[in-house]
Parts: C-alpha cells; sequence; structure tokens
C-alpha cells in the first residue's frame, strides 16, 4: 500500500514510518522542511513538500495514494495558547484529505487525544472505544473523521494518550512537564493529584496505526492506551526523581502558574480503557509503561 502520512517527521510519525515500511509498504511523507525530508529521505519514505495550509497539496498526495494516516497538528499554535486557531486548521486539512479519498473506499486514519473524554466529564470510569460526544476540544475533527465512513472512506480516529513515551519524545507533554519541574525547582501535580492520565510507548502506537491502516473497519474508534490510568501525582514523584527535585501539590487557582498552557488538563480525570481495540484488531502493547520508561533516565540527559 502507497501510504500518504502528515507528521511523519514527529515524534510519533517516526515510528510510524519505519513501521509501515518494515511491514511492506510504501511511504510518502509531508515534509515542511529540509531537514524533515532529509530525515524522511534517510528513513526510506518518498517526501512531499508541503504543510497543513496547503490544502491542493494535502489533497494532491492523499488522491495519489492508497491511504492516509494524519498525524501532523500545528502544536506551534497549541502551545502559544491559541488552541482554536489549531483546530481549525486542522479542520481544514481533514477535509482536504477525506474529501480526497471519498467514494475510493480507501483507509484514512486519524488522531485525536484520550483528554477529550476527560474534559468532557466521563470520569469515574474508564473512558471507552463506545464513548462518543457531540462537542468538545478535537471532537469536531473526531466526529468529521467517523462522518466519513459515510462518504466512501474507509475511516478511523485513533485516540492517543496525553503521554506518548519513548527514546523517541522530545516535544510531547513528558518533555514540556520535565521543562517545568527544572523551571519551577520542583515537579507539581494540582490539588491531591489523584487524577489519572493513561499513556502508551511510542512504538506500540505506531503498530496500531498500521493495523488500524490495514484492517479497522470503516467509522471505527480506536484507543492508543496501554497504562490504563497513572494517577498525576505518581508521574510528578517519577519526573522529581529523575531531576533530583521535589514533587509539590499546587492549588487548583495556581496550576496556570506551573503548568503554563498544560493547566488546564493538568487537572483531568482521564483514565482509559482499550479493551474493545485490543480485541478489534489484535493489538497488544508490548514495550515499557510509563513509569518504567520515566525509571530508565532517557528523558533527563539532557538539559
Amino acid at each position: 500500500m502507497r501510504v500518504f502520512v502528515t507528521g511523519a517527521s514527529g515524534h510519533i510519525g517516526s515510528a510510524v514510518v519505519p513501521e509501515l515500511l518494515g511491514a511492506g509498504h510504501q511511504v510518502v511523507g509531508l515534509a515542511r522542511s529540509d531537514r524533515s525530508a532529509a530525515a524522511l529521505r534517510a528513513a526510506g519514505a518518498e517526501v512531499v513538500r508541503g504543510d497543513l495550509d496547503d490544502l491542493d497539496g494535502l489533497a494532491a498526495a492523499a488522491a495519489a495514494a492508497d491511504g492516509v494516516v494524519h498525524l501532523a497538528f500545528k502544536h506551534e499554535e497549541l502551545y502559544a495558547g491559541d488552541y482554536a486557531a489549531a483546530t481549525a486548521a486542522d479542520l481544514r486539512a481533514l477535509e482536504a484529505l477525506g474529501g480526497a479519498l471519498a467514494g475510493t473506499g480507501k483507509p484514512f486514519v486519524n488522531t485525536v487525544g484520550t483528554l477529550s473524554l476527560g474534559m468532557a466529564g466521563i470520569t469515574g470510569r474508564p473512558g471507552t472505544e463506545a464513548d462518543v460526544l457531540d462537542a468538545g476540544p478535537r471532537i469536531e475533527a473526531e466526529n468529521a473523521t467517523i462522518a466519513l465512513a459515510d462518504r466512501g472512506v474507509r475511516s478511523a480516529v485513533v485516540r492517543l494518550a496525553p503521554l506518548v513515551h519513548s527514546t523517541l519524545d522530545r516535544e510531547g507533554f513528558g518533555p514540556a512537564m520535565i521543562r517545568m519541574a527544572r523551571e519551577h525547582g520542583a515537579a507539581a501535580y494540582v490539588g491531591d493529584g489523584a487524577n489519572r492520565w493513561p499513556a502508551v510507548h511510542t512504538l506500540d502506537a505506531a503498530r496500531l496505526y498500521r493495523l488500524a491502516l490495514e484492517s479497522a473497519p470503516a467509522g471505527s474508534r480506536l484507543h492508543g492506551v496501554a497504562d490504563e490510568g497513572v494517577p498525576f501525582r505518581d508521574i510528578a514523584a517519577a519526573i522529581g526523581a529523575g531531576l533530583g527535585l521535589p514533587a509539590v501539590s499546587v492549588a487548583p487557582d495556581d496550576a496556570a502558574g506551573h503548568f503554563g498552557f498544560l493547566a488546564g488538563f493538568a487537572v483531568v480525570d482521564n483514565p482509559v480503557s482499550s479493551a474493545a481495540t485490543r480485541e478489534l484488531l489484535g493489538w497488544e502493547p508490548t514495550g515499557p509503561t510509563l513509569l518504567a520508561d520515566l525509571a530508565e533516565g532517557h528523558y533527563f540527559a539532557a538539559a
């Protein structure tokens, strides 16, 4: 299968590309920069130059492919606090990609996050693949992806855990939390830190994307989750141990001062099950748990 991958040189893309190539697929990766293009060519992928604002280019690359994996997102706008602009750009890109595949029966795998479930108030129990929301952060993109099934696309959406961890992770929420701990001299959690975040190893997530591309039924919601829910205070304690810093509680009113753009997420209770995904696709995570990965020390080796 000839697969067009957006975000191909990013954290998750850098694992998805070799996963696809290793399974015998051809990969065409979207690259914004010379550096990204060189990395993709070195990995054995073809390159299409462009970005999420190049809607005609996205549509052309999707139309020329046998399937699409959409990983790119304007994280720089998210980190700058303009989440609305980032999500709007993603919806435009989604329509360009999905529209190019309409009526073909080709697979399209999109990416959202499990945190949407917790932010919508699904707490007290693990969120499941059967949970469907009408509106909320990234929910519009999720529902638009599922709706592509009615337009002749074998669409699926992967709800990724907020912590996708491995030695490949340089830009995710984990490194951001580590930077914040360094800046403030302590690793923090909000209140009693009992709220839980799920996690998954990057290589396990990459395998899930391949399986979804190859065999997920049209209209599938999938969960990229291995650790169902790690208490936030335990995550802070592991970060503190890795940095030689204390783990401390901050009051909800003070969360923004420590967590910045993550403040609204740091209080979310987000236990999530992936049981249905595992049964549907035969996916079984094999990588280390989040806390075991943090204990290995690679997250703290670089200043």
